[in-house]
């Protein structure tokens, strides 16, 4: 299940990601670090702590009772605060006094790169422990929690390469082939042949359906797959002119202009109400999105929903593990966080939760690369994920990533799409936002 429930940190990354995207937490607390002094239990044994936001998976994937069972003088204890947008700003503050920090602490991706930037000496390097192998993590992951002196504050746990979902019925209705490795070719290379695609459906749309849920999904799937969207690779803001950016906000406008969407804000309850009613053909969906669409969509939609490539690799999600250097519990908090993201272990979330591993050795283990999804029509998930993390760029994450493209698509974008503004009115009140948000 997603670790995010807030639509302002699902933009950005939903992070970790598996069946169910608003989950409950596991042990929520309102203060993180409630080991006693020393880490040890009342038998004896060392507790190590972990924080993470929402719902990891690592409990329900039976791996936190695997682990203990190997180490027998350890006990796990997690604690989880449902909305990272609660978590992260704690976890600074913690950060910043030095106490009351779990001994292993999740990062989200759209916060690592602060974290990276501005509190890498507050965070073991994680590339030197031992069991950690980086060549079987995806280079683009790896370099996401490296900071400028090559210190790795994080280890990857998982990713949200993105695919598109599909509705066979309703493409066969609108003319449009419905076999997965036909479909991938409408758009294959191109977010343009994608949206043409939709032109070509809403021409013969069965009627009381559109072609795509969300013209900010359609942003946040095509914007996604450039390495530099609103930073460069030295640090400046790009967002206003950078040709990811625009290239994304023209394909949303025009998905817009062709009245091809449903007009809808993903995660709102009216998106649920979407997929149970057929109201639309397609969304950009990462691994994470599946278990959401069957529990929204329901049994009656089974076999009808497909999963084909997107048109270009791209990443909507992921999170790390850190170990922060005031952790009580440090040696075997990094023994663990080493543990809980080797490729065996993220193969076997992956079975258990979704969760797509960033491990690149967890492709060829059978539980990935054998993945099939019976509600998807038997897709091959773990092919059709594996091929696309591989072709994912070492994206530029900067320190407001996520304020910034929540902006472009919660603020601009919609006052277009719901609001009826037009493109010029939706951009500047985007760029107002932005600059309110960085203090411009």
């Amino acid at each position: 299940m997603s670790r995010t429930s807030g639509r302002a940190v699902v933009l950005a990354a939903v992070a970790a990601l598996g069946a169910g995207l608003l989950a409950g937490c596991a042990e929520d607390s309102d203060e993180p670090g409630s080991a006693s002094p020393g880490g040890k239990d009342g038998n004896g044994k060392t507790t190590v702590t972990i924080g993470v936001f929402g719902v990891f998976g690592y409990k329900q994937a039976g791996l936190y009772d695997e682990y203990e069972k190997l180490n027998p003088g350890v006990t796990i204890k997690e604690t989880s605060i449902e909305r990272v947008d609660q978590y992260y700003p704690q976890l600074l503050t913690h950060l910043g006094t030095g106490s009351g920090l779990q001994d292993i602490q999740a990062v989200e991706v759209g916060n690592i790169a602060e974290v990276a930037a501005r509190h890498a000496d507050r965070f073991v390097d994680l590339g030197k422990a031992e069991g950690v192998d980086k060549s079987s993590f995806l280079p683009w992951k790896w370099a996401q929690a490296t900071a400028e002196d090559g210190r790795t504050v994080g280890l990857g746990t998982d990713i949200g390469p993105m695919a598109i979902c599909y509705r066979k019925d309703l493409f066969k209705k609108a003319g449009l082939p419905t076999d997965r490795k036909e479909v991938g070719k409408l758009w294959a290379g191109d977010w343009q042949k994608y949206v043409d695609a939709g032109k070509d459906y809403m021409a013969k749309a069965p009627k009381g359906t559109v072609f795509v849920d969300a013209a900010g999904g359609v942003y946040n799937a095509a914007v996604s797959g450039n390495a530099e969207r609103y930073y460069d690779k030295s640090g400046k803001l790009i967002y206003k002119d950078g040709p990811a950016v625009k290239e994304a906000w023209d394909l949303a406008m025009e998905v817009i202009d062709g009245k091809m969407t449903a007009k809808l804000k993903q995660f709102d309850k009216t998106w649920d109400q979407a997929y149970a009613n057929g109201r639309f053909a397609t969304v950009s969906c990462p691994p994470w999105m599946l278990g959401y669409i069957k529990e929204k969509a329901g049994d009656k939609a089974e076999d009808r929903w497909d999963v084909a490539p997107a048109p270009k690799p791209a990443n909507w999600g992921g999170s790390f593990l850190s170990v922060p250097e005031a952790a009580r519990n440090k040696d075997e908090a990094v023994k663990l966080a080493a543990w809980l993201t080797a490729p065996e272990q993220q193969a076997k979330l992956f079975e258990k939760q979704a969760s797509f591993p960033s491990s690149q050795a967890a492709y060829d283990l059978p539980a990935v690369a054998g993945a099939k999804h019976e509600y998807f029509d038997d897709a091959p998930i773990g092919r059709i994920f594996a091929d696309a993390a591989k072709g994912i760029p070492t994206l530029v994450v900067g320190e407001k990533d996520l304020a910034i493209q929540t902006a472009i698509t919660d603020v601009g974008v919609l006052q277009v799409e719901q609001q009826g503004k037009t493109p010029d009115q939706g951009w500047d009140a985007a760029l107002k936002n932005i600059d309110n948000a960085l203090d411009q």
